[in-house]
C-alpha cells in the first residue's frame, strides 16, 4: 500500500498512526504542496491523504482508510468511543488552526521543498486566514483560546496508552491533533495530555514535529 500525504497533515497522520498500531508497512510519498497534478491523476481532484491499495485502487476519506487498515488481520481499534471526545477534538481543530497553519512553512517539511510549493501554501492559507506573520504575532492570544479546550481533554483522558482506556477510533481523532498543536513553541499541554501524547508517539514510533 502507498499513502500520498503532506507531512504536516493531521488527517494524513491518522492513516499513518493506524498502520503503525497494526505494525503494517506503508510506502509513503510526500506530495509537493503545489503538485495538484499527482493528486488529480490518482483521484480526480486535489486532496490528501490518498491510499492506493495493493490492488491499485485508490481510497479517499481518512477514516475509511483507518477502517480498512484496521480490518487487515485482527483489529486493534476495538475500544469504546465517546461523543465528548469527538466534540472536544472538533473544538481543538478550530482553535489550533490559527496557531499551526502559520507555522508549518517554517518547519522545512518536504511538501515545501521548492520555492513554488512554499509560495503556493502561503498564498492559499493567506486567502483563508489572513496574513500568516500577523497570526504568529498573536500567538499568545490563540494559545489562551486553545488552553481551556486542552484542559477539557485532560479531564477526559483515561490512560496514557488509550484516551478511553482501550484503543479506539477516538485515539485516531485525538493524537494527530496533539501532534499538530505540539509545533507551537510556548504551548504547554496539561499533565495527562502531555503523558498521553508522549506515550502514544513512542508507542507508534514517531517523533514530534519541530516546535517553532
Amino acid at each position: 500500500m502507498r499513502l500520498y500525504l503532506f507531512e504536516h497533515c493531521s488527517i494524513c497522520f491518522r492513516v499513518r498512526m493506524a498502520a503503525a498500531l497494526k505494525r503494517l508497512h506503508l510506502q509513503e510519498t510526500v506530495v509537493l504542496e503545489d503538485d495538484s497534478d499527482t493528486m488529480t491523476r490518482l483521484v480526480g481532484k486535489r486532496v490528501v491523504p490518498i491510499l492506493v491499495k495493493d490492488d491499485g485502487q485508490p481510497m479517499l476519506e481518512s477514516m475509511d482508510m483507518v477502517g480498512y487498515i484496521d480490518g487487515l488481520g485482527d483489529p486493534v481499534l476495538t475500544g469504546p468511543q465517546r461523543s465528548e471526545i469527538a466534540a472536544c477534538a472538533d473544538t481543538i481543530v478550530a482553535k489550533t488552526v490559527p496557531l499551526t497553519w502559520p507555522r508549518y512553512p517554517l518547519l522545512g517539511l518536504p511538501e515545501f521543498g521548492t520555492v513554488a510549493a512554499l509560495d503556493h501554501y502561503v498564498v492559499r492559507k493567506r486567502k483563508q486566514l489572513g496574513d500568516l506573520v500577523e497570526l504568529r504575532a498573536r500567538t499568545r492570544e490563540h494559545i489562551d483560546a486553545l488552553t481551556p479546550e486542552l484542559e477539557k481533554l485532560d479531564r477526559l483522558i483515561e490512560s496514557p496508552l488509550a484516551v478511553n482506556g482501550k484503543l479506539s477510533l477516538d485515539d485516531i481523532r485525538v493524537l494527530p491533533l496533539l501532534r499538530s498543536a505540539a509545533v507551537v513553541n510556548g504551548l504547554r499541554f496539561p499533565h495527562k495530555v502531555r503523558e498521553y501524547f508522549e506515550a502514544m508517539m513512542e508507542r507508534i514510533g514517531y517523533q514530534p514535529l519541530p516546535a517553532v
